[in-house]
């Protein structure tokens, strides 16, 4: 939209342009617009106006299990980069030594740093680098979403600031322009960010597309599908023994690093893990979307880097004299029935029926056969590489058995 990729030459900035900017950003708080999109639109439909901005920076919380929160930094002509910052990010140095921390301390809604003339003021490192970019003017705000609780130090919020390399600087009618559109673009961020929360946590709580199944409406008892999928279920060995030897904290660590040696390959893989049962992993790799074939090799290839990983868990464990971690890890081919079950006050979305019944049954064979690796006839029959057949096996509950089968690159025995 070349329209937009200069800033208008007229040196009094137009107000009804504004007015489309802040109106655009209404519309988009009603509308689906992603938070790079809503970012990059905002500064492009400012610069179209006359505002002069080169860079700015929209920052806020989240809930995720990996990290705290989010920066999206935009920048003329190269658009939008988003950055993950890892827990703790709001306690250390760079934050605070940032125009951001200065303004939850000091409980003030602005800074405004000229970086260039006889008013200058760089007091703080972000604007050294920023100086030395080229920026000649910054302009920060504050945007608190609510109170703060008293056990937080910072609340939910966003930190937004623009900057210019314009010779000048901004001008007032550039800073009123920014500080009008300040509220607007955060109300539409806002929305925008529960929206983005409440995928986070349904994805780290449910999975990913039972998660954007319950969000798509899929929230009373009976919702379900039927699903055809390769099936994975892996069992830690000898839990209840490492649970009375050990303090729950440490035990809590132990399976903790099982789940990241077990479940971690799988999501790695394009899975789903479904259910973390106690020390049990359940999860799935469906048909339909991956292929049989491409199921079956994500599955596999999914297993193999659990053994690996569980084998480099147990170097320093060993070293150090503590029990190995070991599990048993089955694979099968089945329909699921996948969706709500429970009371209607209380649900849980899982998958259920004879095929996930019957994983769990082979699982339980490893034990016997002292095989760490088991699969039936249906997910070896998927594998371009020919796994050893062990011949027949009872299941219990099963009234056929089945025939089952080992990886021939893992024939190691079950500790």
């Amino acid at each position: 939209m070349t329209v937009m990729s200069e800033p208008l030459r007229n040196p009094s900035l137009d107000g009804a342009l504004i007015d489309v900017v802040a109106d655009w950003l209404m519309e988009q708080a009603l509308a689906n617009t992603g938070m790079v999109e809503l970012v990059d639109g905002c500064c492009r439909r400012l610069r179209a106006a006359g505002v002069p901005i080169t860079r700015a920076l929209v920052s806020y919380r989240t809930l995720h299990p990996l990290f705290e929160a989010i920066w999206l930094v935009w920048e003329q002509g190269k658009g939008v980069d988003t950055f993950e910052m890892p827990h703790g990010a709001t306690g250390n140095a760079m934050f605070r030594d940032s125009p951001f921390f200065h303004m939850v301390e000091n409980d003030i809604p602005f800074v405004r740093r000229k970086l260039v003339g006889d008013d200058a003021l760089v007091d703080f490192p972000v604007l050294t680098e920023l100086h030395d970019a080229g920026v000649t003017d910054y302009l920060a705000a504050h945007v608190p979403f609510g109170k703060v609780s008293p056990d937080q130090e910072i609340g939910d919020g966003m930190f937004l600031s623009w900057a210019t390399d314009r010779e000048s600087g901004f001008s007032e009618a550039d800073i009123r322009a920014l500080r009008r559109v300040k509220t607007r673009l955060a109300v539409a961020c806002k929305v925008r960010i529960k929206g983005e929360i409440s995928r986070n946590l349904l994805s780290a709580y449910v999975g990913s597309n039972a998660g954007a199944k319950v969000l798509g409406g899929n929230i009373q008892r009976g919702d379900t599908e039927t699903l055809h999928a390769v099936i994975l279920y892996s069992d830690m060995r000898n839990s209840t023994r490492l649970a009375e030897k050990l303090e729950p904290e440490a035990y809590l660590n132990v399976l903790n690093e099982m789940f990241e040696a077990t479940a971690g390959p799988v999501i790695a893989n394009g899975g789903e893990v479904l259910l973390l049962i106690g020390d049990a992993v359940l999860a799935i790799f469906p048909c339909l979307t991956m292929g049989a074939q491409a199921a079956a090799e994500a599955a596999r290839k999914a297993t193999m880097e659990a053994m690996q990983a569980l084998e480099a868990l147990n170097i320093p464990r060993r070293e150090r004299g503590d029990d190995a971690i070991s599990c048993g890890i089955a694979l099968h081919v089945g329909d699921l029935t996948y969706g709500n079950i429970g009371v209607p006050q209380r649900l849980q979305f899982t998958a259920i029926g004879p095929a996930a019944n019957q994983v769990a049954r082979i699982e339980a064979l490893t034990k016997v056969l002292q095989r760490p690796v088991l699969a039936s006839a249906a997910f070896a029959g998927l594998l371009e590489e020919p796994w050893l057949s062990l011949g027949s096996q009872a299941l219990k509950g099963v009234t056929a058995p089945i025939e089952v089968f080992a990886p021939p690159n893992c024939n190691q025995r079950l500790a």
